[in-house]
């Protein structure tokens, strides 16, 4: 479940790796003790033929409802390198979205208020091509994020750009 190094190239490095936040995983939580709750409150009150049944309902609803969603949010990378940002999404079947750094028009993030108070937001990024809009959802430390792939961005800016001595001259016309 980790994120494969070998999809890098040789120069590249990472300079963020994240998960979506810790947020995701509040219902699941939620309904995993709810379950549990639910099939000792079983075992005392009713037959033990009833029990089992309970307690097969409430391991079918923690592992649709609470280990589904624990695992999409561990298979869910978001990896920001020096040279492009990877969004990778899949439990068994795998989707990867790589956006060259040198394509990223804009960049932008929101924040609800329970957002700002849980510390995550939506991260928003423009670039050139097809697909034009990534929504990077339930990011942590979004502005942190943001402050960073605009570092990114730029450092990739001032290392393709020439200086004023670097550039090669320009051929004169000479007027007759």
């Amino acid at each position: 479940m980790a994120f494969p190094e070998d999809v890098l190239s040789e120069d590249e490095r990472v300079v963020m790796h994240l998960h979506p936040h810790w947020k995701a995983l509040i219902w699941p939580v939620i309904l995993t003790v709810l379950g549990i709750a639910l099939t000792v409150v079983a075992g005392v009150a009713i037959s033990a033929i009833g029990l089992y049944i309970v307690g097969a309902l409430a391991l079918i609803a923690i592992v649709w409802l609470a280990l589904w969603p624990y695992l999409k949010w561990r298979t869910t990378h978001y990896v920001f390198t020096n040279e492009r940002v990877l969004l990778q999404t899949g439990v068994f079947s795998r989707n990867r979205r790589d956006i060259p750094v040198n394509r990223i028009n804009d960049h932008s993030m929101s924040q609800t208020f329970l957002e700002r108070i849980l510390g995550c937001g939506t991260l928003t990024i423009e670039s050139a091509g097809e697909r034009g809009q990534s929504i990077l959802k339930e990011i942590p430390h979004v502005e942190r994020v943001q402050t960073s792939l605009y570092e990114i961005v730029e450092a990739d800016r001032d290392s393709h750009s020439y200086d004023d001595d670097e550039r090669p001259a320009q051929p004169t016309r000479e007027k007759k």
